[in-house]
């Protein structure tokens, strides 16, 4: 399939994952709908089977720093449906950040790290849309949120384990229904820009 532009993106996306997403631009936002029983995650516990494949939108952004923020809307319907901004360094090495539907039944910002195994952390609950955002400053990553895009809660800081800060980490977008029938993200006001905030920690 051919590689999508978005506007507010420096660099294509090209689908990946079985069966593809379906994905549309609408009004500047990229649309995206998972299937049924769509997910990212290898669960600690042992009980992942088959390996975890959804179908997604992804691309190589610029070398070096950078932050990607949107903001994200949900078509709610089951436990854990989802829209995520995901990294992928490769063969059970990547990240999600979601606005998902916890298992109480509350939206929530919630972060998963990969590496050979997944984690699972729920952060604040957020009704309507969620503002998500990615910075990689040097061989580190941080995953915040934000319910207005102008003060920012720092949720993750993390390695995927790059060899170096110029390794190739692919960066995209993922609809997820776990335990539901498919699931509709929008993701809106997509902006990227070079270097990454001076302090991640302070909310700007």
């Amino acid at each position: 399939m051919a590689d999508i532009t978005v506007p507010g993106l420096p660099f294509p996306l090209s689908p990946a994952g079985r069966p593809p997403c379906q994905h549309r631009l609408e009004d500047g936002a990229l649309v995206l709908t998972g299937g049924s029983r769509t997910d990212l995650f290898i669960d600690p516990a042992g009980a992942t089977a088959p390996f975890p494949d959804p179908g997604r939108l992804s691309g190589l952004p610029p070398a070096g720093d950078f932050t990607l923020a949107a903001r994200v809307t949900v078509g709610f319907a089951s436990t854990f449906d989802a829209g995520v901004i995901v990294l992928d360094a490769g063969e059970r090495r990547w990240a999600k950040l979601c606005h998902e539907y916890s298992p109480q039944h509350r939206p929530a910002a919630v972060t998963v790290v990969t590496r050979g195994v997944s984690d699972d952390c729920n952060s604040f609950e957020a009704d309507g849309p969620l503002w998500l955002r990615v910075a990689r400053s040097g061989r580190a990553w941080a995953f915040h949120a934000s319910a207005d895009g102008g003060w920012w809660r720092l949720l993750r800081y993390f390695s995927l384990g790059e060899h170096d800060a110029g390794e190739q980490v692919r960066v995209g977008f993922l609809a997820q229904s776990p335990t539901g029938e498919g699931c509709t993200a929008s993701f809106d006001r997509i902006a990227f820009r070079a270097g990454a905030p001076s302090d991640l920690r302070d909310g700007s």
